[in-house]
């Protein structure tokens, strides 16, 4: 008589990939809920882009010309090391901008749509309280 452990360490399965919460389709059929991933999608693919090209770019600067990279500009604060101090700027700059942006205008949207997904729940719950309370069984 062998002894197999529990599928998944004794846990239950994760749900099927596809699983999706009641309601959700709704969310998904929304108008606000694709202006909401054109919005979060764009932004975020824009600020990544000129994150991750300025970064790039410094690098290959450095790399392909470090004589351009050497030039002072007052004292002994050089091309090179102006260029890698502006990076930090430029990453909190960016990261206030995407702050900024989620809360004017991706939250509202999140909020609105998890109230209203929220009340449907609450209204399917009610429904199903209803045809259950229906279907008791009274005493004889």
């Amino acid at each position: 008589m062998s002894q197999h452990p529990p599928p998944h360490g004794g846990y239950a399965p994760p749900p099927p990939t596809g699983y999706e919460p009641a309601g959700s389709q709704a969310i998904h059929d929304d108008p606000e809920f694709h202006s909401l991933r054109r919005a979060y999608h764009s932004f975020g693919a824009m600020a990544a882009l000129l994150s991750v090209g300025g970064f790039l770019s410094y690098v290959l600067l450095s790399s392909f010309a470090p004589a351009l990279m050497n030039k002072e500009l007052f004292g002994r604060i050089t091309l090179g090391l102006a260029l890698g101090l502006v990076q930090f700027v430029v990453m909190g700059v960016a990261t206030w901008c995407y702050v900024r942006h989620m809360r004017e205008r991706v939250d509202p949207i999140v909020l609105r749509l998890r109230a209203q997904q929220r009340e449907q729940e609450r209204t399917q719950e009610e429904q199903q309280a209803r045809v259950a309370a229906g279907r008791r069984f009274r005493a004889w």
